[in-house]
């Protein structure tokens, strides 16, 4: 319900908002040649050369929906890297690296609450300078068996809970301490007492859930392939931006957040602005922009300072803004725009500021995009009793 909230009011907002032309260009360091540009070796890498090692993982996002309902194996489909892979030497897989992908294996939801499944397989990626290189790659939706089995039984006793230690007794002795750990909170400190036999009656019955994938979602891919791969320029992946004389924009922090449906969906930026130049900018003219072109106002559950300020020439401020998205994963600028004439005054990537920050800060921010994320396909809008 909580998704299907967020969809909506997200849905609304894109449709009130408009769509506008990137003008994005090639990479820097570039010869013409009968109207054609290329790029050369020299322009994008250093020279060095990194291994990329076996159990490597990676963060993707598909570019299509999986839906263990009606996907089928043999499936194939795009994913796209959402982070910059390191070497000891620089970057050997950029965000935006593409990633071919197939539905290798499905299972439907059975008895006992276990879910359903979809394994998938990669074996090449495409780099956003058009090489292709031939990968062994892999991820499941599939839980451990014990973790899955312990939270099967520990949700199932929950529905008559009444003190004691009978249910965290039978985590134990069913299924061992780790699952008894896993049985969230039904330790041998408490459990389900009265009821408890009826309990795992239902989980014995109850059928599991089929599972989705959408764009947006990041999943975690582990790589098989030990190859060596060049190390990128920093100069060669910066994207495009649009300056204005007498206008310094930074970008001193990103944020991944979740809003107030719990859908990690927001974007919070702290913005050092420096107005020296002859324009006046307003809260109202700024928006956060995406490589497909979509535009996005600040969101009104965040920070709404700058988003009702006039910053005039000679100002100068610090201040956080925040940006409900329809995939986090994305490229995006933010992006101010003339009131008069609806032409972009400045346009300043995200992406190149997010390069600077500190690992802290990005480890931090995977772990919110991740956490708790199991696909569970929730129930059809259209099925739902109002």
């Amino acid at each position: 319900m909580k998704k299907i909230l967020s969809t909506i009011l997200l849905t609304m907002t894109l449709l009130s908002q408009t769509v506008f032309v990137n003008a994005a260009e090639p990479l820097k360091g570039t010869v013409i040649e009968n109207d054609y540009v290329k790029t050369t070796d020299d322009d994008i890498f250093t020279g060095k050369v990194e291994t990329l090692n076996r159990k490597e993982i990676i963060n993707m996002t598909v570019s299509q929906v999986l839906d263990s309902s009606y996907s089928v194996e043999g499936d194939e489909f795009f994913a796209e890297v959402t982070d910059d892979v390191y070497g000891d030497k620089g970057i050997v897989i950029p965000k935006g690296t593409l990633a071919h992908g197939k539905l290798s294996n499905t299972t439907a939801p059975g008895k006992m609450g276990k879910e359903a499944s979809m394994d998938l397989t990669f074996d090449y990626i495409v780099t956003p300078d058009g090489r292709e290189i031939p990968i062994e790659g892999q991820m499941t939706t599939k839980l451990h068996p014990i973790t899955q089995g312990a939270k099967i039984v520990a949700q199932d006793l929950g529905y008559t809970v009444a003190g004691g230690a009978v249910g965290g007794l039978m985590a134990l002795n069913w299924l061992g301490l780790e699952a008894a750990i896993a049985s969230q909170g039904y330790t041998l400190a408490g459990g389900a007492a009265i009821g408890g036999v009826a309990g795992l009656g239902v989980a014995l019955l109850r059928k599991g859930n089929h599972v989705l994938i959408a764009p947006g979602d990041e999943i975690k891919v582990k790589i098989n392939t030990q190859m060596d791969l060049p190390v990128y320029k920093e100069t060669a992946l910066k994207q495009e931006e649009i300056l204005y004389d007498g206008l310094t924009i930074n970008i001193n922090d990103v944020k991944h957040e979740k809003d107030p449906f719990g859908e990690v969906n927001t974007i919070t930026l702290t913005v050092l602005i420096s107005n020296m130049s002859d324009k006046t900018l307003s809260g109202f003219d700024m928006a956060l922009v995406n490589d497909y072109n979509a535009k996005f106002s600040p969101s009104i559950f965040g920070n709404t300072k700058l988003m009702f300020r006039q910053i005039k020439p000679g100002d100068k401020l610090v201040e956080n803004v925040s940006f409900a998205v329809d995939n986090i994963n994305r490229k995006f600028w933010l992006t101010f725009y003339d009131r008069k004439n609806s032409q972009v005054i400045t346009k300043i990537s995200v992406d190149n500021a997010y390069r600077n920050l500190p690992e802290k800060v990005k480890n931090k921010n995977k772990k919110i995009r991740t956490k708790g994320q199991n696909f569970k396909k929730e129930d059809d809008f259209m099925d739902m009793d109002f």
